[in-house]
């Protein structure tokens, strides 16, 4: 949890639901004064979301009626029915749901926009407002995407690889004779034992193949991005590579933010 303030009347509530986890924020205006990463677990009901909203706002001295609007974004559909009931019920406001029909500024340039996820569209939306254009949106999560906005702040498609956590334990899992690792980097990319080989090939094997991708990419765009990490890994692999420009761990509560606020 990460406290940067005391709450006021008019607060924002924004949900980023994932795969992996479920990232909450609070917001007074422009300022994120709380947030909160939860395991997502699609087979939890709606009053046991209720109850860990409730916990975590009393665990960190918050008014549940500070909250006057919210701004969920969700890629886990049986996930999203629960969460609505839970916020209006708690706070009393309906939420805005990042999709169709709702206003972001930017245009989706792929065969079927309706195949985007939210998230990829919010953060495309952040990086756009925060750190100019063209840029590159990259997030480690339970699947690492590359987004692409162009120079006008049209959305132009990207491409989706297995995140580093499924890698390694689908290594670990698929060959027999393979531990189970920790993501931590290896001392050299030759290792000297199966621990650090796989752990050469699975977080420097990412590395390479985020530096790959931002080459083909700008290559592809005919300009270089700005280049901006998000996800639960960024910062870990920012560090190996100078390919990242910014890392950004709130970006899609940003991005939340601001779609919430165009749609006022």
């Amino acid at each position: 949890m990460r406290v940067g303030g005391d709450m006021a009347k008019g607060d924002l509530l924004v949900i980023d639901i994932g795969n992996t986890n479920i990232v909450l924020g609070i917001y007074r205006e422009v300022k994120l004064l709380v947030s909160w990463r939860l395991s997502t677990d699609a087979e939890k009901m709606a009053d046991e979301y209720s109850v860990l909203l409730r916990d975590l706002f009393s665990s960190a001295g918050l008014d549940t009626r500070a909250i006057k609007g919210c701004a969920i974004s969700c890629v886990v559909p049986p996930l999203l029915r629960p969460f609505l009931e839970v916020v209006n019920k708690q706070f009393g406001v309906k939420p805005l749901v990042v999709g169709p029909g709702v206003r972001t500024g930017v245009r989706i340039f792929t065969d079927n926009p309706r195949e985007v996820g939210a998230d990829r569209i919010t953060n495309a939306v952040a990086a756009a407002k925060l750190h100019g254009l063209p840029a590159l949106v990259i997030d480690f999560g339970t699947a690492t995407t590359f987004d692409v906005v162009s120079k006008e702040g049209d959305y132009l498609g990207g491409a989706i690889a297995p995140g580093v956590g499924i890698a390694a334990e689908s290594l670990w899992r698929r060959a027999a004779q393979l531990p189970r690792i920790e993501l931590a980097f290896p001392p050299a990319a030759i290792g000297k034992n199966t621990i650090q080989a796989m752990q050469s090939g699975v977080l420097l094997g990412y590395v390479s193949l985020v530096e790959g991708m931002v080459e083909r990419i700008s290559q592809e765009l005919g300009e270089k991005p700005v280049v901006i990490a998000t996800g639960g890994l960024a910062s870990m692999v920012a560090e190996k590579t100078k390919a990242i420009q910014r890392v950004e761990p709130e970006l899609t509560l940003e991005g939340l933010r601001l779609i919430y606020e165009m749609n006022q």
